[in-house]
């Protein structure tokens, strides 16, 4: 059987396919349709960054349209969802609880996130929280009283709050629901009564299967871009094994040397982009944090789209801005936007709108770009845009008279 050649464009088309990000949704978005989205990408990273929407309801705001945000809440709360370290701290669909399930029992291997020393040294302290979870209910992090003094901020939590943390990313606790986007914690057993490690999955069957789900939610993936998504130690997979077992399919990109997989529920976009079948319509604003950029090296090969979060460089380093929100225009990576809703005033600032160099400005694409940004206003409840910095400023001139 032949393997079908892509080219860069179409390999383009069939990521967005599989991400849902190729064309605007037909009909309103209805609360199946989070948990339909994050079944979809795999996971939805979670960030509480809030100069926008926080990030993860602005990723499924690319995907869904306007939409109630508290429906992904509600879908935490009525276990649909639950939250561990994925790609990072994402929301996962619960069916997949198994697949993380390993990293709980191996804590010492999540770096960071965890602390054998703080377990050991305080496990006093530990077991007095956990205990307080399991004669109290679910306890948020405010329900302990800061006693040494010191100030917020994830560099100086309180000793609860780490404690929390520890047993968290070991698993004994888990997220039962969020209020105003706060964790709120309760014992595993109490929100995921059905477990047992009885069901553990062996972690061979664990890698296959954050293999072939990775490179489903991708719709077409080079091989080195496959342990990003899940974050998968080694050892790993070769793509090669699960295409001898015909798990996966292989393509080939014009001008790529290595081959790139995709998974058999995507044959039929795969035989659709190498006909040149797959057009995207879809003009969006993303989420730093939107599976399609969050590999930097992905985006770059893929879109040809140089892209990194500024909002922990210091300010007089940044190039782009402290937030900057790609610009997705049928099938292409365009430009990016640090915008800023000021909701007290209903106004959306484009602090600074840039386009990627060589991008052919029309009247169709302004009108693309300015609907797109308009319909992000709009689900901010803040109507009026003001452009403060746009390069090129022609560009800017434009979009401010689309948007009058």
């Amino acid at each position: 059987m032949t393997e079908p050649i892509l080219s860069l464009s179409a390999a383009r088309a069939l990521h967005l396919g599989a991400q849902g990000l190729l064309q605007p949704r037909r009909r309103k978005a209805r609360q199946p349709d989070v948990l339909a989205a994050i079944r979809q990408m795999g996971v939805l990273q979670i960030d509480t960054i809030n100069v926008v929407a926080r990030s993860p309801y602005l990723v499924l705001w690319s995907r869904l349209g306007d939409y109630p945000q508290p429906w992904l809440e509600q879908a935490l709360a009525a276990g649909e969802l639950f939250e561990y370290w994925a790609h990072e701290a994402c929301f996962v669909p619960v069916e997949d609880y198994g697949l993380y399930r390993h990293r709980m029992l191996e804590p010492e291997a999540m770096g960071w996130k965890y602390s054998a020393a703080w377990m050991k040294e305080r496990r006093a302290e530990v077991e007095s929280v956990l205990e307080h979870i399991r004669v109290n209910g679910p306890t948020r992090s405010s329900d302990f009283e800061r006693t040494d003094g010191k100030g917020g901020g994830w560099w100086s939590w309180k000793p609860e709050k780490r404690s929390l943390e520890v047993l968290f990313t070991t698993g004994a606790l888990m997220i039962s629901a969020r209020h105003n986007f706060q964790r709120i914690y309760d014992l595993a057993e109490r929100v995921l009564p059905h477990w047992d490690d009885s069901q553990l999955p062996s972690k061979d069957a664990v890698q296959r299967e954050l293999v072939l789900k990775a490179v489903k939610a991708m719709g077409c993936a080079r091989a080195p871009w496959i342990s990003d998504y899940f974050r998968t130690r080694p050892p790993r997979l070769d793509p090669e094994t699960l295409v001898e077992q015909g798990a996966l399919l292989r393509a080939w990109v014009d001008d790529w040397d290595d081959p790139i997989y995709v998974h058999p529920d995507h044959a039929g976009l795969l035989a659709e982009a190498a006909d040149g079948a797959l057009a995207p319509t879809l003009t969006t604003i993303l989420s730093p944090f939107d599976p399609v950029v969050w590999d930097r090296r992905r985006a770059q090969e893929l879109f040809n789209f140089d892209y990194r979060l500024e909002c922990y460089t210091p300010a007089e380093k940044r190039k782009y801005g402290y937030f900057t929100l790609p610009i997705l225009r049928r099938g292409a990576l365009v430009g990016r936007v640090d915008a800023k809703a000021h909701r007290r005033e209903g106004v959306f600032e484009l602090k600074s709108l840039v386009l990627e160099p060589g991008v052919r400005v029309s009247d169709r694409f302004t009108r693309d770009v300015a609907g797109a940004l308009q319909r992000l206003a709009d689900w901010h409840a803040c109507p009026r845009i003001k452009i403060t910095q746009a390069s090129p400023a022609g560009f800017g001139e434009l979009l401010q008279k689309e948007a009058a």
